[in-house]
């Protein structure tokens, strides 16, 4: 070992001789690490609200395009008949229905 070494490990004890840079270090890293809200679960949390709020906007987005499509079922009687048909494979009496199966 280096003289500069052993003399810069004898500085860094005396620095860690100070109880109150040691209490702060011993308090960051309880923090840090041993915390219930450590950072690592608030991390966890910031990716889990990020997600939740991507949810939400694509929630909106079907809200409004059902809102949207249930008024147009509403007023117009012909796309009822279309949505009838395609959804609910719906027939008039006179009629032949053929459902083909895509994969």
């Amino acid at each position: 070992m280096t003289l500069r070494y052993i003399c810069g490990m004898g500085r860094l004890l005396l620095k860690l001789k100070n109880k109150y840079l040691l209490s702060v270090v011993l308090i960051l890293v309880w923090l840090v690490f041993f915390d219930k809200n450590d950072v690592f679960t608030q991390y966890e949390l910031i990716q889990k609200c990020h997600k939740l709020n991507a949810e939400r906007e694509y929630y909106l987005k079907e809200i409004s395009n059902n809102k949207t499509e249930l008024e147009e079922l509403k007023e117009n009687s012909k796309t009822l008949e279309t949505f009838a048909r395609e959804k609910y494979l719906m027939k008039k009496e006179n009629e032949d229905l053929f459902v083909f199966l895509t994969r």
